[in-house]
């Protein structure tokens, strides 16, 4: 059997390496640092080492080399000093304390390089290099000098290909102008093209009642709807309170303590409870559209529904919609009612304004016009919310930050959408004089 193969102590780890691994030795004046071994992939990241065996180690635990290591090894500089090195990290020396300008570095005893190992040289010669000292190659084999300018100058190709690169410049301000105004309108005319084919799916489905899904429309009243009076009756109450101290605290300076009835119930009638239900409903329902048919989108289920015959659109997207158009009318009364109740509470202490006078004063202040001038709002209102937070539903194509996205982008749209709508319904009827 031959003799195992023999190992040495390697000074900076404490570890077994096989004796032809990289070493780096410096002699006792400075001036030279010798490399020998294999300075290959495997030897730098440790795949060449063997490990250690119990009866090469003595009765202290420290290894010690085997008889015929020391009869192969060739004997090193007179009294070298190690290199404490860690091929793994930067080239850090231990040099001896020197006078020399100048440090060769002698490759007589290198066996065997790769690009690896001569990317290391490379930064040991800058190493060096660093501290002033100018370096001179003695001693390496032609191949082994080839492949160390072929690390040098592809890393200066390198170097320069990177600074040649122009730093990132941003487009000019027309040019941000006229690309923002394009994607505004590729946008608007995909949401054009969404509302009609959703107004031809319900077209569809009214020639086929039996198509109409009824339990998700009702499912769509109770999840939008009831569960949304908590929240939208607090808010409500809240506005109404509002309205009620600021004007109050004018009014009152001219005796009019009896006008903040008119004042709470029109602005509230008229525009603060449609505009305000609208609101939360497209922060709370309009992004759980989008959220919702944008998750279906990422897992591919929006594709299954169409491999079998299923339309996404009459699906999710009219129920949802017809849903919320039942639902938020009755959330305007319920806001509405909220809203009166806060401002009567105000008046009572703050104007001394009993709540039987207020709520006679209510019929001379407002009419059923005034009610269902903002109820009308409501279902167009709703119509908006369910159509945009599904349509940026439907956009949603690389994942969750997709998702997140288009649902931000749906409440934002959708409000906008709501106050435009809000602002044509006031223009129509100032023309009409309702």
């Amino acid at each position: 059997m031959p003799p195992p193969r023999p190992e040495a102590l390697d000074p900076g780890h404490g570890q077994a390496k096989p004796i032809n691994g990289p070493r780096l030795l410096w002699s006792p004046d400075g001036g030279t640092l010798v490399v020998s071994g294999h300075w290959t992939t495997l030897t730098l990241a440790g795949l060449g080492a063997m490990p250690p065996r119990p009866d090469l180690r003595s009765p202290h635990g420290r290894m010690t080399a085997g008889p015929a290591a020391e009869a192969s090894a060739s004997p090193p500089l007179a009294e070298p000093l190690t290199v404490h090195w860690d091929p793994s990290s930067a080239v850090p020396m231990d040099m001896p304390p020197t006078r020399a300008t100048t440090v060769t570095l002698d490759g007589r005893g290198l066996m065997a390089l790769d690009t690896a190992g001569a990317l290391q040289l490379h930064r040991l010669t800058e190493a060096i290099a660093l501290q002033g000292m100018a370096v001179q190659l003695s001693g390496f084999a032609a191949p082994h000098l080839s492949l160390l300018a072929l690390v040098r100058e592809r890393l200066a190709a390198a170097a320069e290909g990177l600074a040649a690169i122009p730093p990132p410049s941003r487009p000019p301000v027309l040019e941000r102008v006229g690309r923002g105004s394009w994607d505004w309108l590729l946008q608007s005319l995909g949401l054009l093209s969404f509302v009609g084919e959703t107004a031809l799916a319900f077209l569809r489905v009214l020639a086929h009642p039996g198509r109409l899904r009824w339990r998700q429309i009702l499912q769509v009243v109770e999840l939008d709807g009831w569960r949304a009076l908590p929240v939208l009756g607090m808010l409500s109450f809240l506005v109404g309170v509002v309205i009620a101290y600021q004007s109050g605290v004018q009014l009152r300076l001219y005796g009019g303590n009896l006008y903040v009835v008119d004042l709470v119930t029109l602005t509230v009638l008229r525009e603060l409870g449609p505009l305000m239900t609208a609101i939360v409903v497209a922060g709370r329902s309009g992004s759980a559209y989008a959220a919702q048919i944008g998750t279906m989108m990422v897992t591919d289920e929006i594709d299954a529904l169409r491999s079998i015959g299923v339309s996404p659109l009459e699906l999710l997207v009219l129920p949802k919609a017809l849903g919320l158009i039942l639902a938020l009318p009755l959330l305007t009364v319920f806001a509405n009612l909220a809203a009166v109740i806060g401002g009567m509470v105000m008046s009572a202490l703050m104007l001394d304004l009993v709540p039987e006078t207020f709520i006679r004063r209510i019929p001379e202040a407002v009419t059923l016009n005034t009610l269902m001038t903002g109820l009308a709002k409501a279902p167009v209102f709703a119509a908006a919310i369910a159509i945009v937070g599904c349509y940026q539903g439907f956009l949603v194509r690389d994942g969750a930050d997709s998702v997140g996205r288009h649902t931000t982008t749906s409440v934002v749209q959708a409000i906008v959408w709501v106050i435009v709508i809000d602002a044509a319904f006031s223009v129509v009827y100032s023309k009409l004089g309702i």
